[in-house]
């Protein structure tokens, strides 16, 4: 049995993870406008050319994971390998330099790819991680749900302290405040890393099969189709939430007119986000977890559309259905992740290969191109509605906000829970895979 307080070392490891990741999901679109000076199409475009790099990236990375013998672990070791670049990339992201407009644009392309790089390197193998950790299929959704709350712990610390931060490091200058703030955050990261490392133990061996090369991985990980459903459905929830939470700052301050509350809104999502992961493992023990997943994305997909016919003035309106999307959307978070780790051991049953590190960095790509899909939509979406940085709005623009806010995440919630239908790997199928896995160990 793991304990408690493993599963909350390894959750601090996403509490770092998240410090970036939600930083990047919330403030960097509106970061690159509005401080640094580029425009939303550019944004947009920018957003998925990076993205195109981790087709390429993130299966290598998944694969040298999978290779790497230490003994402190097959994963744990890249915590401490990558914290220190991790979070230097990450100031460097957010670091306006003086630079022309053509100058700045190459600058934003070649920081947020190698931050993307950093964050890939060290996300895969602590993804991984925690598919190694324990074969309980049980405890892999509570060790998910600890993840998440904690997880989402770090968005909170973004939500409620970045802007405030940008003030108070700035002092007017937000360039500088913002490049401070980083600063201060990802150092914060770096020590959670090191916690994480020190905290978990991996469990779970990799079968002592003949090394295989990556092509010969990849061609198994295409014929597994559960794996082939997951990471679509990842795909299209990370549209979801990266429209939602890319736009959240627009919409505030342009469609509701309250840029003063931003970091109330966005607080109080994050809050939703930290009690639906909490829930999530009580959940699963009166509903089937594909189930409720399912249930749970057209949940989200309601609330979501809901929010269209809320107007400018509904302050309160607006500010209890983002918070109960965020519950009913990360209430399914953890679910998904367990799931993963039910598709490694469904692989390992078919083939005998046991890929976590591939399997895991193929269904990160499948999330991060969503992430990059849902910012560049939002970005080419302010583009064509005639969004203006830091200027009032004309009605289009702010119709388009609302539109693009409301509608665009429930179709992708919609689009999520069809990708589920006939998934084969209900709790009974990944029980019986269980038991044929710890016998085929021993024997």
């Amino acid at each position: 049995m793991i304990t408690a307080r493993e599963k909350i070392a390894y959750g601090l490891g996403d509490t770092a993870s998240n410090i970036i990741f939600q930083t990047v999901m919330l403030f960097l679109a509106f970061f690159y406008t509005d401080i640094f000076g580029l425009s939303p199409a550019a944004v947009g475009t920018m957003f998925i050319v990076v993205r195109l790099m981790d087709a390429i990236t993130d299966p290598i990375m998944g694969w040298l994971a999978d290779k790497v013998k230490t003994p402190q672990g097959q994963f744990r070791p890249f915590l401490v390998w990558l914290a220190v670049p991790f979070a230097g990339l990450s100031v460097l992201a957010f670091t306006t330099p003086d630079f022309s407009d053509t100058g700045k644009l190459i600058y934003a392309y070649i920081t947020y790819a190698l931050l993307m790089l950093a964050y890939t390197a060290i996300n895969i193998p602590y993804c991984a991680l925690g598919g190694v950790l324990t074969g309980d299929p049980k405890q892999r959704v509570s060790i998910q749900s600890y993840r998440f709350v904690l997880g989402m712990l770090g968005g909170l610390i973004v939500t409620m302290l970045t802007l405030p931060m940008v003030e108070f490091f700035g002092q007017g200058d937000r360039a500088l405040g913002y490049q401070y703030t980083i600063a201060a955050m990802s150092a914060f990261g770096m020590l959670l890393f090191i916690l994480c490392y020190a905290g978990t133990r991996e469990r779970v061996p990799a079968p002592s099969e003949k090394s295989v090369g990556l092509r010969v991985c990849l061609n198994l990980l295409w014929r597994n189709q559960a794996f082939k459903q997951l990471a679509l459905a990842a795909f299209f929830v990370l549209i979801a939430i990266a429209v939602k939470n890319t736009l959240a700052i627009y919409y505030v301050t342009y469609y509701l007119d309250r840029g003063d509350l931003v970091t109330w809104f966005i607080t109080l999502g994050m809050i939703g986000n930290i009690v639906g992961c909490a829930v999530a493992f009580k959940l699963t023990q009166f509903i089937e977890k594909v189930t409720a997943y399912k249930a749970l994305q057209i949940v989200a997909a309601l609330l979501s559309i809901a929010a269209y016919w809320i107007g400018s003035g509904q302050l309160i309106a607006a500010f209890v259905v983002y918070f109960l999307w965020g519950f009913a959307l990360q209430m399914a978070t953890p679910l998904l992740w367990a799931k993963i780790a039910d598709v490694v051991d469904y692989g390992e049953y078919r083939t005998g290969q046991r890929n976590t590190g591939l399997i895991y960095s193929a269904v990160i790509f499948f999330i991060k191109l969503g992430i990059a899909v849902g910012g560049a939509l939002a970005g080419w979406w302010l583009a064509w509605v005639g969004y203006q940085a830091d200027q009032v709005q004309s009605a289009e623009a702010q119709h388009g906000i609302l539109v693009a806010f409301t509608v665009i995440p429930a179709v992708a919630s919609i689009l999520v829970a069809v990708s589920m239908r006939g998934y084969t790997l209900t709790e009974q199928r990944v029980a019986q895979i269980a038991r044929f896995l710890a016998r085929e160990s021993t024997a």
